[in-house]
């Protein structure tokens, strides 16, 4: 208890004991005028016990409101309450991919990135409106392109872009049972973006996916959904097939 704390329970104890002594000085001078002496002083007596109860009543009560500690309450956020996990098949005709998504999310082509024209016409987006989330497809064919152009820009989006708010990007290589290879990449911090990824086959396909969502990026809010869809991304890898 610091100096402060025990100065005011003190002061506190001070003004009940002066009120108590107060009060037993009254009941003497009438003692001492009354004629009754006898019964008045057998009434002071059965005061003094009530008194020092009420004393230390006092006395327990300003220590305990000294030795209180605050405790700051964590910031609460409201409870997201996330749907059962289930897929379904993307194989549209003439895409030269197919995966599975969860069924919560839709597909729909995307002709425009970011206000730019799309590069060919596979590149789409899965919306997930009740989490106001967006995970962006887009494809480029290796043949077309240089490989080694595409995975350096692909290390650049999540990279370059994001490090200003990013606290830590961690890269993870894979392969799948499907014989797909690339990199998941997993960002820490309140980027705009905490899942991305690109998976090839360095030959033909290169596909880049990441996840955004339409709100102001709060790495502790949003930590339950972004492990929900990392879930949805990782599967959605692992059932990538090309045609």
């Amino acid at each position: 208890m610091s100096s402060r704390e025990k100065n005011i329970g003190q002061n506190t104890v001070g003004k009940y004991r002066r009120c108590i002594v107060a009060a037993l000085t009254v009941i003497g001078c009438r003692a001492r005028t009354n004629k009754n002496l006898a019964n008045d002083y057998k009434m002071l007596h059965c005061l003094l016990p009530m008194a020092y109860s009420l004393l230390a009543i006092a006395c327990l009560f300003s220590a305990t409101s000294c030795n209180s500690e605050y405790t700051q309450k964590p910031r609460g956020y409201f409870t997201i309450n996330l749907p059962v996990k289930k897929y379904q098949q993307f194989n549209e005709p003439g895409y030269p991919y197919t995966f599975e998504y969860p069924v919560y999310g839709s597909v729909v082509k995307d002709s425009l990135f970011f206000d730019e024209k799309a590069e060919n016409p596979y590149w789409i987006n899965i919306d997930y409106p009740t989490f106001n989330a967006r995970m962006h497809f887009s494809y480029k064919d290796v043949g077309q392109n240089n490989f080694d152009s595409l995975v350096q820009d692909a290390f650049t989006l999540s990279y370059k872009q994001h490090t200003y708010k990013a606290s830590a990007i961690e890269p993870e290589a894979f392969t799948t049972p499907n014989g797909v290879d690339g990199v998941y990449f997993t960002l820490r911090g309140n980027a705009a973006t905490t899942n991305q990824f690109f998976a090839t086959d360095s030959t033909k396909h290169f596909l880049r996916g990441a996840l955004y969502f339409n709100v102001a990026p709060n790495e502790d809010s949003l930590a339950p959904v972004n492990i929900f869809f990392r879930e949805d991304l990782k599967h959605l890898i692992n059932t990538l097939r090309w045609k």
